[in-house]
């Protein structure tokens, strides 16, 4: 099958600007333009690639045709980064990371990616039991994820385990735990919750009480953030122990359970192909992460 590589760059551009009038705009040409090239590729592969919905959304087809559009793109800069004919600004390389990870030790390794690369980096928020699923469908090329199994076309190595300690702060431990973490007193404190993904808290309940225990809960989608929450007294709450370790030593919060912590394996999956820049972020990642987390 003979996919146009003009056509698959507007493929890409009009999934990562969000419309067909966005990728015009980057395009520097009109939106029936983008709308015929996109037309004329789904004529090609023989499927809808893309539903005219708000917001757009790629199908099952259209995942593998961006997959391969951004793998395309992807040895296309590599190639003008070894002729020399690569743009001043760098090739933007998308990957998925979550929050914890994002605000305790993965930046000073994008930062080092950055400078030694010349790559440009968008990064995707995302947990870390989900952000296989854009990786899936092409969304990026790289994810920091907990998930072992590879994603098809990708390889998934072990850089690392993140430790997260159940955590609060010493006016909400004598309010809530005065006889200490009893199933009961559990049941009735607050937690703090990232999302409505977020499973640590009941990955800990559950460690505790060997039961279902369904706590009120607060959920505050920001890493910093959350353990500001926790440190606040707003409820209790996991916390890596990066971000844990100065508060508890200096007073302003308890671990509630130090030999109690849930570990979380980290893998770095990308996809399975040769190009300077992603053995570049790869190896960077995996020494960043040897010595964060150990």
């Amino acid at each position: 099958m003979e996919l146009p590589v003009e056509h698959l760059a507007t493929f890409t551009a009009v999934i990562d600007e969000g419309s067909f009038e966005g990728a015009a705009r980057r395009l520097h040409v009109t939106p029936s333009a983008v709308s015929q090239r996109v037309r004329a590729l789904e004529e090609r592969v023989g499927s809808v690639l893309v539903q005219r919905s708000r917001p757009l959304a790629v199908t099952e087809a259209g995942a593998a045709v961006l997959r391969a559009a951004r793998q395309i793109a992807r040895i296309t800069d590599d190639v003008g980064a070894e002729l020399g004919t690569a743009p001043e600004a760098g090739s933007l390389v998308p990957i998925v990371v979550n929050a914890d990870s994002l605000a305790t030790w993965f930046v000073p390794a994008l930062a080092r990616a950055a400078r030694e690369t010349g790559a440009r980096f968008e990064v995707l928020r995302a947990d870390e039991t989900i952000s296989t699923e854009k990786l899936r469908r092409g969304a990026v090329m790289a994810a920091l994820t907990s998930t072992s199994d590879p994603v098809p076309g990708c390889t998934s190595t072990r850089i690392g385990t993140d430790r997260y300690h159940a955590v609060a702060s010493p006016e909400f431990v004598a309010e809530h735990f005065p006889e200490g973490l009893t199933a009961d007193a559990l049941r009735r404190a607050p937690s703090v919750d990232f999302d409505r993904h977020d499973a640590f808290q009941q990955r800990f309940l559950r460690k505790i009480t060997r039961a279902e225990v369904r706590p009120p809960r607060h959920f505050i989608p920001s890493s910093a953030e959350f353990a500001h929450a926790v440190e606040l007294g707003m409820g209790w709450g996991m916390l890596p122990v990066r971000q844990c370790t100065e508060p508890v030593a200096a007073g302003r919060m308890i671990d509630l359970a130090p030999s109690s912590a849930i570990e979380l394996p980290l893998y770095w999956q990308r996809w399975k192909l040769r190009s300077p820049v992603l053995d570049a972020l790869s190896r960077i990642v995996a020494e960043e992460a040897a010595a964060a987390l150990g």
